[in-house]
């Protein structure tokens, strides 16, 4: 969650390996914004709906619920928990 990357549109007549790294990336985006959606309870979630990217959502959360030590380490145990899944 560093990199607010954006994913280029393909230029005209795009190579297979162009198309490959293209659909790569955009499910990459789809990927993390659904894990951290999947981590969050239903009222958190209607807060961060609306944001447009994973980098976005995370930053919001950082900043919303970033507070004592026993408060990390359960968000890391629910984040552990999801990208196990994946």
């Amino acid at each position: 969650m560093e990199n607010n990357y954006v994913v280029s549109d393909l230029p005209a007549n795009p190579a297979m390996a162009q198309l490959k790294i293209h659909k790569e990336k955009k499910t990459r985006k789809s990927k993390a914004k659904a894990c951290l959606y999947v981590v969050v309870s239903n009222t958190i979630f209607t807060r961060i709906m609306n944001l447009e990217s994973a980098k976005g959502i995370w930053d919001y959360l950082k900043k919303e619920y970033q507070g004592n030590e026993r408060t990390k380490n359960i968000q890391v145990l629910n984040l552990e928990s999801v990208w196990e899944r994946v």
